[in-house]
């Protein structure tokens, strides 16, 4: 298994961070599988996937060139550990600053040392893979970067709030679904058969959200690690696509059914206005109206408000979820 060596002092340092550049890598990295994990990402795959296989059709050196990059361990040039505060542009910008040798060793490192493909035997590599990224980010990400940033920093809020409740140990096991935090100062990052990576201290640890994919590590030299992971998948979802029973929602209205539909687990308001689309006053009214029902309950969780379906918001739910009920 990867494990990294941690200690206390660099775990209590350690910072979530938002990198839109890890956002769209994550992209190009669901747009190259094709294989959606939720209905949000498909409708999302049915609008940009063909504007992305045309890019590859238009550039022979695009598609072997990810292929490669992802095969068996992402090629360093073309995914650099994110840092605070970054722009895509400014972490763009380091991928095309990539030596040409580097780039090659690097996706030589992907294809576990086989031979480099002779399309692949060039010194524009950078370039080549800046022009794919900025593709996708200006495609297909940044029309979604404000609503997707919004569902990110709901995100930090549940982890942040849990590391108050439950400690690191509770967050690190929740990151990814073999990430562990097995005791002492060690964390398992992957499975991979890596020999174990101490991280000096004083170094910088990140934890990075993304709304699609499986995520990744990386790290920069010995001073900088991040842990890229997918963030909670009830804030992924596109939630505005799914259907709201018709019984449900003429009871106690659309919206306010759909808030009650997102409560199967524990949700603060900042993510319920990040899911929805609704303002801040918006959901606390109907958060109001839906305890003082009895559907929901609501309980402390460091600083955060969690709210949650009662037995008998649950009750309700299930029981307008049948055939021909729904409404968009």
């Amino acid at each position: 298994m990867g494990l990294w060596l941690i200690g206390t002092d660099t775990l209590a340092r350690s910072r979530f961070l938002l990198s839109p550049f890890a956002e769209t890598f994550a992209s190009v990295r669901l747009l190259h599988t094709a294989a959606a994990g939720h209905p949000g990402e498909e409708t999302w795959l049915r609008a940009h996937l063909p504007g992305y296989r045309a890019f590859l059709a238009a550039d022979p050196v695009a598609g072997p060139l990810v292929d490669a990059a992802l095969r068996s361990w992402i090629a360093d040039f073309i995914c650099p550990t994110p840092r605070a505060g970054e722009s895509f542009e400014e972490t763009v910008r380091r991928v095309r600053e990539a030596a040409p040798d580097s780039a090659r060793a690097n996706l030589r490192v992907s294809l576990s040392g086989g031979p480099l493909p002779a399309v692949l035997d060039r010194d524009d590599l950078p370039e080549r893979a800046t022009a794919l990224l900025t593709h996708v980010w200006e495609e297909a990400v940044r029309p979604y970067w404000d609503r997707r940033r919004r569902v990110l920093e709901a995100d930090v809020v549940a982890r942040t709030a849990r590391v108050s409740h439950g400690g690191w140990a509770a967050v690190l096991d929740s990151l990814r679904p073999w990430t562990r935090w097995l005791g002492g100062n060690r964390f398992q990052v992957n499975l991979h058969a890596y020999p174990p990576r101490e991280i000096a201290s004083g170094a910088e640890l990140a934890f990075i959200p993304v709304t699609t994919g499986n995520g990744w590590v990386s790290w920069e030299g010995r001073d900088r690690y991040a842990v890229v992971y997918p963030c909670s998948g009830v804030l992924a979802e596109d939630h505005d696509r799914r259907p709201v029973p018709a019984g449900l929602g003429a009871l106690i209205g659309t919206t306010r059914a759909r808030v009650l539909m997102l409560l199967d687990s524990p949700m603060s308001t900042t993510q319920l206005v990040a899911v929805t689309g609704q303002s801040l006053g918006s959901v606390g009214r109907h958060l109001r109206v839906l305890l003082d029902a009895g559907l929901v309950e609501r309980r402390r969780a460091g600083r955060s408000v969690l709210y949650e379906r009662t037995a008998a918001g649950t009750v309700l739910v299930e029981a307008s979820r049948r055939p021909d009920t729904y409404r968009s």
